[in-house]
Parts: structure tokens; C-alpha cells; sequence
């Protein structure tokens, strides 16, 4: 796909001829009717929007994408895919250790293509995802991450121990290698990378966005040069991380460029990605037109948490970069004239024409923490990608009901008419119904461990942080115990992953692990299980199947979250602080809300957890939500006008405004500004 190629004129042949080994490797699998499956057209008109003057196009930069291809939209593939590539077996850590020895979670599913960490790349896939579904020419940036995020394991009195992972992505249904790749200039010589596509397609196959992804583990490269890409979120060196920076941002301009791609919005998602607009700047004859360039970007911004905001030393900077970079760099991003660090997320706001939170709360703590940016930040909350998240019970249910729900499949949106049945009886009864399916099937793919579809289920995975407060279910576990015995039994899941390099993040994890061995004389009345290496098969099996989804961050440091998110458009009732998205659905009766409630401009610290005081309410909470729920499902007879379904209905109403096809409508509008 060579530069400045006319779009009139693309079709498959300029496709073929565009990937590496096309004859020897990816004929069958890429034809003049389908790629890897799909219809081939939704490719090609694809490219000849992004290729064309006047098609308006985005271009969406990440470090991670979290595509679900396991779970969506997976391709076919006409050859052998690689072990490498195929994820069978889980392994379980409960209170009931004979299980764990015995048993293993076996499912032949396909591994996620590995090129996220978490709920950032989710979102970016989830993006992607909808903007293929509303027709938008749109093309992601990201890494092909060779040696993905890590693989986790868990042991007693060890907690997580990280494992290097392999995967083939020569085999990996969907992706290909091109014969393109762009050249770094560097301090330490030429750094070649190579280009990759992946086009994610629309639910109904009819529109595509291609992902273009850059690889440095090219045999012209030197043996730490083909390191670059290996491991996402590599921080144990600060070369490292300011390289890995500059291949998203400053590859991926040059990767645009090479395309022949015409770009009018250039979106980054998160501070990784500023180095594009240094890029852009170095790139120019007339460093003036600039002004006019920085028209053309646009930031947002994911976190509040302090170590979400890369700052580098200028010193550091220059012992990869040229001096026109770092001249850049410092211009573009010092905080203050005296600073010695530039910081990247001061650089996106100084030089984008827009910026925004990720939740109404977001921006107004956003606001409090960048007070100088104020007027430019604006606030458009997250979502999910519908199509992927949604079960297929509760698929079917919406389906039942389409006379009055309409065409949800491509108005999500059109979910809120959910309120019109709330005391419609069938529904109700519906609705329950739908449920207990999903808690049978995971159930039944955890069946070795003896859980139950009438008892009180608690799921609660995430990427594993200080400021999530993952153990605090277990802060008093006497009150716990004293639940189950006085109320009923209890089941608990969990799952996630801390960063390798996060010793807060790792103490949780042996927390964690040391209540559920504590647990082991009372597992008639309490089951716990944390599942290792949480992925996107697990976080849809679990968002869509437990009965209450916890959710219990320190405000305000949860700058939106997803995950509720994903439980909600499947009836799943939520227990929670009041942070992040919450914030938005507050009066909503989706479930329960409890705990510390942040106000005012002092955000705090994430220090102080305040754990025994929401301790304390959780245990009221959860007291609350047992007697309702054991009301509801009393000896195996539901009581179809419990206000639990009332819950369950809201919270599927709710999950119309909450998705990605609302969220990039707000893209377009707001921010990208295109029609």
C-alpha cells in the first residue's frame, strides 16, 4: 500500500500485493472475496475512505488495543493456527485446596490477541469497534506486542508470579504483515519497524477499520532494538519506556504517512502517544504551519492516579532522541520554563485543540488537578461495545421483546425502552430467566468446584491496583463469616492482574490469596476462587453470570471503569462507591451504593484507603443485598415482583446510554468534529 496511491484504483490486488508473503502464506486465507472469512469489500472500501481527499478520517492512537477476538467476531483460518495461539487450560486458587490440586479450567478457546494490559485497551478496542459499526473512517495505531503482556500464574506465599509469553502472530487469524516499514532516527542509529494490519469489522460485516500495528523484532535491527516491542508496559528502565513512547507516537505518524492515509483528526488516547506531535512538528519545512496542525488533535486523558502521567527527564530524552525532538519536547512540554522534565501529558494539553475526561466526575477532578486547562477539558463518559459484552441469553431476551425494544443490534441505545416492560410479568420472569442461564454456564465451566446457581454470587475483576482496593471484602472477614452463617452462604470470584513492577498492585494479590487460604475451614458456607490470567473471555463470562458485580475503587481515583459497565447490559446488579461512572447513574436503582464520598477540589491520596470505614459499609451493603436476594430466590421458587428485578431492569435501561456507539457519536461531535 504504498504512499499517495490513488483510491480510485484500490482494490485487491493492491491489497495482496501489499502483505509480506502473500503466496507462500496468506493466499487462501486473503482472496478477492473474503479476508480471513469476511467479506473483502469492507476492507477495501475502507481503505479507499482512508486513502481519499475527501472522506474525513480519524486516526486513533494506543498503546493497547483489547480486541475480544475470542469471544467477537473471530476470524477464520484456512491453515493449522499455532498452539502458541490457543489457550486451554486456567488454573484455579480457591478455598478448597483438593480442587484446585485435582482440577483445572479447560476450554478450547482461542488466546486473545495479546496486545493489552487492561481496561484502557479494552476501551481502545471497544473504539474501534463502534466506529466500525457507524461507518466512520477510522484507522487504530497500536504495537504488535511480540511477547504480549505477561502470563500470570499464583502461588501460595508467593502471590503472582509473571511468565514471559509466546505467541505466533504469523498465525493469528486476522493479522498480516506488510511489506511497509519506517525508519526511527535515533541516538543510538536507525530503528526499522515493521507494519501489521488487522481490520475490525462491524457486527453486520458491512463496514471495517483497519489496526495498523508496529513491530521493531526486524532481523536489520539490533538484538535490544528487536526487544522494543516484546512486553507491553515494560517500566523497569526509563529507556524503555520514552522508546516504547516514540514508536506509538512517532512511528506511528511515519506509519500514516507510508499508508498515504489522509488524516484530519489525529486522537490520543492517553499521554503514551504525544510523541506525535513532535513528530508532526520535526516533520514540517515551515515549523509555522504547526499552529494550524495542532487544529487537527485531539487528547484524552484516562486516569487520575499520579503515576498515570508520564514524565520523563530532558536528560533522559536525549540519550534516545535527536536534539529536533528534544528541542520539541521541551518547547511543547515542560510544565514550567525551569522544569527538567517533560510531561506528556502537560504536552497533550498544551498542543491538542480538545481534551477530555472519561466521566463527568473525571472531568471535574481533571479540572481540579489541571486548573490551567480548564476551559479546554471536557468530559465524555466511557462505554462498551455492546455486541461484544452482551450474552447471548440476554441477546435472545431483547430479541423476545423486539415489538417493543426496537432494533437494539444497531441502536444500542434502544435498550432504554426496557422501562416500558418493567411490570410486565413475562419479562420480569424473563429477565431472571436469562440470569440463571448465565450463572449455569459458568457454573458448569467451574463445575469441579462445586458452586450453585441459588446461591448468593459476588464477582469482582479488574486490573489489580492499590487504589481498587481489591481485598476489601475480606478487610473483616469475621462480619463476612457471621453473613453467611446468619443469612445464607456466599460465593466469591475473583480475578485480575497486578503489574509486574507493582509491588502495591502484588501485595494485594497475597492478600487476597492469604484470606482465601484462611477461608478453608468455612468453605460450607463461603466459596472463594481467583481465576488466573483475567482475560476478555473471562471478563465477559464473569461481568454477564454472578448475581452482584463489586465494584470498590478509592474516590475519586476511578476515572470511569467498565467493567459494571459490561455487567449492567446483562442485568447484573451493582454494589459499589460512588466514583467513576456511578457518579452518572446514582439515582438509577441499579443495585446498591456505599462508602467514602469524595467532594470538593482536595482529591486526597491514594494512600489513604480508608478501608476500615468501608469495610464497615460493605458489610451493611452486602447484609442488605443477601436478605433481598435470598427473598427473591427462596428455596428455589422466585418471587417474580422482587424489588431485585427491578434492579436488574434498570440496570439494563442504564446500559442504553453507557456504550461505545453513544460515546464515539460524542467523538465525532465533539471532538473529532467530522461528519
Amino acid at each position: 500500500m504504498n504512499a499517495k496511491k490513488s483510491s480510485a484504483i484500490f482494490g485487491f490486488e493492491e491489497l495482496s500485493a501489499a502483505i509480506e508473503n502473500y503466496s507462500g502464506k496468506y493466499g487462501e486465507d486473503v482472496t478477492d472475496t473474503s479476508y480471513f472469512g469476511f467479506p473483502v469489500d469492507a476492507v477495501l472500501n475502507a481503505e479507499k475512505k482512508l486513502l481519499s481527499s475527501t472522506d474525513k478520517s480519524v486516526a486513533y492512537f494506543s498503546m493497547e488495543y483489547g480486541l475480544a477476538p475470542s469471544i467477537y467476531n473471530t476470524f477464520q483460518l484456512t491453515r493449522p493456527m499455532s498452539e502458541k495461539n490457543q489457550f486451554f487450560r486456567h488454573e484455579v486458587f480457591s478455598n478448597n485446596w483438593m480442587c484446585d490440586y485435582l482440577f483445572k479450567i479447560e476450554i478450547d478457546k482461542m488466546l486473545d490477541i495479546p496486545i493489552y494490559g487492561g481496561g484502557l485497551g479494552v476501551l481502545a478496542g471497544d473504539t474501534i469497534k463502534s466506529a466500525a459499526d457507524l461507518g466512520v473512517s477510522f484507522v487504530g495505531i497500536g504495537i504488535l506486542w511480540n511477547k504480549g503482556y505477561f502470563k500470570q500464574n499464583f502461588w501460595y506465599k508467593h502471590g503472582q508470579v509473571p511468565e514471559e509469553m509466546q505467541w505466533d502472530p504469523y498465525s493469528y487469524p486476522g493479522l498480516i504483515p506488510l511489506k511497509n516499514i519506517v525508519t526511527i532516527d535515533t541516538k543510538e542509529g536507525p530503528l526499522a519497524l515493521r507494519l501489521w494490519k488487522y481490520y475490525v469489522y462491524s457486527y453486520d460485516k458491512k463496514f471495517s477499520c483497519p489496526l495498523i500495528l508496529l513491530d521493531s523484532n526486524l532481523p536489520q535491527n539490533s538484538p535490544h532494538f528487536q526487544k522494543l516491542t516484546d512486553q507491553l508496559y515494560r517500566s523497569d528502565d526509563v529507556w524503555w519506556k520514552i522508546f516504547q513512547r516514540s514508536l506509538l507516537g512517532i512511528g506511528g505518524m511515519k506509519a500514516l504517512r507510508s499508508l498515504g492515509y489522509n488524516i484530519d483528526c489525529y486522537h490520543l488516547n492517553e499521554g503514551h502517544a504525544a510523541c506525535a506531535l513532535l513528530e508532526q512538528y520535526v516533520s514540517l519545512e515551515d515549523k509555522g504551519q504547526m499552529e494550524d496542525f495542532k487544529n487537527k488533535f485531539v487528547f484524552t486523558c484516562h486516569t487520575p492516579v499520579e503515576a498515570g502521567h508520564d514524565k520523563f527527564n530532558v536528560s533522559d530524552m536525549a540519550k534516545v532522541l535527536n536534539k529536533e525532538y528534544i528541542d520539541a519536547a521541551e518547547m511543547f512540554g515542560k510544565a514550567t520554563p525551569e522544569s527538567t522534565q517533560v510531561n506528556f501529558t502537560i504536552m497533550a494539553l498544551n498542543n491538542c485543540r480538545h481534551a477530555n475526561a472519561v466521566a463527568q466526575k473525571h472531568g471535574e477532578v481533571m479540572r481540579y488537578q489541571f486548573p490551567k486547562y480548564a476551559s479546554k477539558i471536557d468530559a465524555i463518559t466511557n462505554g462498551i461495545h455492546s455486541h461484544t459484552w452482551v450474552s447471548e441469553s440476554f441477546s435472545k431476551l431483547f430479541d423476545q421483546y423486539h415489538n417493543v425494544i426496537g432494533d437494539w443490534r444497531k441502536e444500542p441505545e434502544a435498550l432504554v425502552k426496557v422501562k416500558n416492560l418493567i411490570r410486565d410479568e413475562n419479562f420480569r420472569r424473563d429477565t431472571f430467566a436469562a440470569h440463571q442461564i448465565n450463572k449455569k454456564n459458568l457454573i458448569d465451566i467451574i463445575r469441579h468446584w462445586q458452586l450453585r446457581d441459588d446461591v448468593f454470587t459476588i464477582g469482582w475483576a479488574r486490573r489489580i491496583a492499590g487504589y481498587k482496593r481489591p481485598a476489601l471484602i475480606f478487610h473483616d472477614i469475621r462480619k463476612i463469616i457471621e453473613l453467611a452463617q446468619d443469612i445464607g452462604p456466599i460465593q466469591i470470584i475473583l480475578a485480575g492482574k497486578a503489574h509486574p513492577n507493582d509491588n502495591i498492585g502484588a501485595a494485594h494479590i497475597d492478600d487476597i490469596l492469604d484470606h482465601i487460604d484462611e477461608l478453608n475451614s468455612h468453605k460450607d458456607l463461603i466459596k472463594v476462587l481467583i481465576l488466573e490470567n483475567y482475560d476478555t473471555f473471562f471478563g465477559k463470562l464473569l461481568t454477564n453470570s454472578v448475581d452482584v458485580w463489586l465494584n470498590n475503587p478509592l474516590p475519586p481515583f476511578e476515572a470511569s471503569g467498565t467493567s459494571g459497565m459490561k455487567a449492567i447490559i446483562n442485568g447484573v446488579v451493582q454494589m459499589t462507591t460512588l466514583d467513576g461512572w456511578v457518579v452518572e447513574a446514582v439515582n438509577d436503582d441499579i443495585g446498591w451504593i456505599f462508602g467514602y464520598q469524595h467532594s470538593g477540589e482536595n482529591i486526597g491520596t491514594e494512600s489513604d484507603l480508608r478501608l476500615d470505614e468501608d469495610s464497615k459499609a460493605l458489610v451493611q451493603t452486602l447484609k442488605a443485598a443477601m436478605i433481598l436476594y435470598y427473598e427473591t430466590l427462596k428455596a428455589g421458587n422466585l418471587n417474580v415482583n422482587s424489588p431485585w428485578i427491578d434492579k436488574m431492569i434498570h440496570c439494563v435501561e442504564r446500559s442504553a446510554f453507557f456504550n461505545t456507539q453513544r460515546m464515539v457519536k460524542e467523538y465525532r461531535e465533539k471532538m473529532w468534529q467530522i461528519r
